[in-house]
């Protein structure tokens, strides 16, 4: 038991740590995140159940000392019944879910223009004629609460747009101009990342997230790069 603990204790301890952090899906910062986030632990959650309900019968069946009388009442009811009624759940659930993944039927705040190329993003901020107001190179400042529509694509290879705490990803793809929907709760530092594997320089394919008050961005956008400088410690703008 005294082995056991030693060993669960710190086990435990890291597992932990990994639900946590500018990276982790699983801390999630914005609603597309955190549907994401809730269907993976009801996927972990349930899966979990049915393992041990699996074991529980399997324990059972080996300590029987007779047959039983209706077999195929335990094919039916643990080989069909229950996997249609667990899978069918899973669809509504995720179905759910998706919708606000995609954040479907809500209206876009602003848009920017995302370019990724070996080895670096660009990010293009248009302004309110149309042209870009700001442009930035591995790091993206968006607007908190407002809902933000991504134009991502290529100039050279397959990458792919991940910004964990926000949302899904996307593949940015040569000649052809994909979107994503993300908004941000609250402001705060975070990280985004290349998802597909796009040369041998792959890993540089990260850039920093700024999360800002609404204010902030315009003020930003205007060319105060002060206005959209975040402490990346306390996820808080200096």
């Amino acid at each position: 038991m005294r082995l056991a603990r030693v060993v669960a204790l710190p086990g435990a301890a890291l597992l932990a740590s990994g639900c946590r952090g500018v990276q982790s899906a699983l801390d999630p910062a914005g609603p597309a995140a955190l549907a994401i986030a809730r269907i993976w632990w009801v996927m972990l959650i349930g899966g979990t159940a049915i393992f041990l309900l699996v074991m529980a019968c399997l324990l059972w069946a080996m300590n029987r000392r007779s047959s039983l009388r209706h077999p195929s009442r335990l094919v039916l009811l643990g080989g069909l019944a229950m996997p249609t009624a667990v899978l069918l759940a899973l669809l509504v659930y995720g179905i759910a879910g998706g919708r606000q993944v995609v954040a479907w039927g809500q209206p876009v705040d602003r848009t920017v223009e995302v370019i990724g190329r070996q080895w670096e993003w660009e990010f293009r901020h248009p302004g309110a004629d149309g042209r870009d107001a700001r442009r930035s190179i591995d790091t993206l400042v968006m607007p908190a609460g407002e809902l933000v529509e991504f134009r991502i694509a290529s100039e050279d290879v397959i990458h792919s747009f991940w910004v964990p705490r926000l949302g899904g990803k996307i593949d940015a793809i040569p000649g052809r101009v994909n979107t994503l929907r993300l908004r941000a709760d609250a402001p705060g530092a975070m990280r985004g990342q290349c998802a597909e594997f796009c040369g041998l320089s792959h890993t540089h394919m990260a850039f920093d997230v700024r999360v800002v008050p609404a204010p902030d961005y315009a003020r930003w956008l205007r060319g105060d790069d002060a206005a959209a400088h975040i402490d990346a410690t306390h996820g808080a703008p200096r």
